[in-house]
């Protein structure tokens, strides 16, 4: 039920807000009884939010199929997964203004972390990562922080077909992109760097 009802109160919420009064109104819709939907949310507006993202996970997996994205560079791939979860939201910008504000609440910061975090981990895993090292961890901050400023970008673009926010995205994962090619260049194993106190030591010890 939480995931069932959960597009249906983002769609009251553009106009009722994440609210007690948007949850009723799904809950007619699909012919719920508003006190067993309420059941489904102990936590009110966050667990409704929570439960709208969740389902955006699903619908990006749905999307794209390890089998399709298997096709494309890693780039690619993860533009394509932001880019799905996108087209999910589009059309609910104004719930997802007011499911932003809700999240930006103090008391809502550390579930906001985990809720960036479990996307940004669902779109890594669809790209076929399998880092097991500090790699892990850094791919997912810096992939939520991408996610999270083009939502900012994406909620007030009235550019046709959000070509400003395409755009963003696609100048952050280039970024991204650079930094990982120079860090792996700059962690290559030593023996593929030049080192300076390798050299010094053949001036001094010249191979014969």
């Amino acid at each position: 039920m939480r995931l069932a009802l959960a597009p249906a109160i983002a769609d009251a919420a553009v106009f009722d807000g994440w609210s007690d009064a948007a949850l009723v109104s799904a809950a007619g819709l699909d012919r719920v009884d508003p006190d067993v939907a309420r059941l489904a949310y102990p936590g009110g507006a966050m667990d409704m939010i929570a439960a709208w993202i969740e389902g955006i996970d699903v619908a990006m997996a749905a999307a794209l199929p390890r089998e399709r994205l298997a096709t494309m560079k890693i780039r690619e791939r993860i533009r394509a997964l932001v880019e799905a979860r996108l087209g999910a939201v589009a059309g609910r910008e104004e719930a997802l203004r007011r499911a932003l504000a809700i999240m930006a609440m103090p008391q809502n910061l550390v579930r906001t972390g985990k809720l960036g975090w479990v996307s940004a981990d669902s779109m890594w895993r669809l790209a076929g990562d399998t880092a097991t090292d500090y790699n892990h961890y850094t791919k997912r901050a810096i992939l939520a922080s991408i996610y999270a400023a083009t939502l900012a970008v994406f909620v007030d673009d009235a550019s046709e077909g959000k070509a400003d926010t395409r755009a963003f995205l696609g100048r952050r994962i280039d970024g991204v992109m650079r930094f990982e090619k120079a860090k792996a260049q700059l962690l290559r194993p030593s023996v593929e760097r030049f080192s300076v106190a390798r050299f010094l030591g053949r001036l001094r010890y010249p191979t014969r």
